[in-house]
């Protein structure tokens, strides 16, 4: 059994909920986990024996949603030591934009840059496709879990 805390950036509710659906699946397979909304530089901190998994939609020109922006500054400002940190990390998106997925792409940087260990493919959902956002993340987290 293993925990997982998701740090969720969304503006409409669709990356909450998609991490709602991910947590169900995590949960049905006897893990642990908890949802962050408002995510701080210490929920990382006080539980080190985790995974971390990022969900983050993009808006406007590619902007992290508002819920998430305090998390991304304190990073950049504290500048914590995360190298015993794994995480995996999934973006929301519209492909008719050039900044699609920008917002997990830019969080991603930003935990790589401070020793945070990705520990899967970075997942980019489209939203505008056809297959629904919680289809793709269970085949995705189905199969790194398998193959972790």
């Amino acid at each position: 059994m293993s925990h997982f805390s998701f740090f969720v950036g969304s503006t409409l509710g669709s990356a909450e909920d998609l991490a709602e659906d991910m947590a169900d699946i995590l949960q049905n397979r006897s893990h642990q986990t908890v949802i962050h909304t408002s995510p701080q530089v210490d929920h990382i901190l006080i539980k080190p024996d985790h995974y971390l998994i990022l969900v983050c939609s993009t808006h406007g020109a590619g902007d992290l949603p508002d819920n998430i922006q305090p998390l991304l500054m304190q990073l950049i400002t504290k500048q914590p030591h995360l190298a015993d940190l794994e995480y995996i990390a999934v973006g929301l998106g519209d492909s008719a934009y050039d900044t699609f997925c920008q917002a997990i792409q830019t969080l991603d940087q930003q935990f790589t840059h401070l020793g945070a260990s990705r520990v899967a493919d970075l997942l980019t959902i489209d939203v505008s496709q056809q297959d629904p956002p919680e289809a793709i993340a269970e085949k995705w987290l189905d199969h790194w879990l398998t193959h972790r």
